[in-house]
């Protein structure tokens, strides 16, 4: 098995699994350019589907299953449509600088854990 090429990123994106013989519910938990981990439901390894999501179609191949997860390759990286476009926000979400907020001088904290200020 070859290492990914690509770095997967969290995401929560359900989608319609279509092979020539049915079409399963499931949802993408990471997505990368390349490939997509589906939750959900299954199929055997090398068979051909469709991902279906928000009126769009992108073409995979079943790398590895599981009874309820699988793994997709893409033949064609993403490159524009809406997986592409969740991808770019869940890949900006995650590099995205937290908010942080300093506590004020003589500020008590919340709760019974920490300093104790008398």
């Amino acid at each position: 098995m070859q290492p990914r090429s690509r770095h997967r990123i969290t995401v929560d994106i359900p989608v319609i699994v279509t092979t020539v013989l049915d079409s399963l519910e499931g949802t993408i938990v990471d997505l990368s350019e390349g490939g997509a981990q589906i939750a959900g439901c299954g199929l055997p390894v090398r068979s051909q589907c469709q991902i279906d999501y928000d009126g769009h179609v992108v073409f995979a191949t079943v790398q590895w299953s599981e009874e309820d997860r699988m793994g997709i390759r893409f033949p064609y990286e993403l490159a524009d449509g809406p997986l592409f476009d969740r991808l770019e926000i869940a890949r900006s979400a995650r590099l995205a600088p937290t908010a942080f907020q300093p506590r004020t001088l003589g500020a008590r904290p919340a709760g019974g854990f920490g300093r104790r200020f008398g």
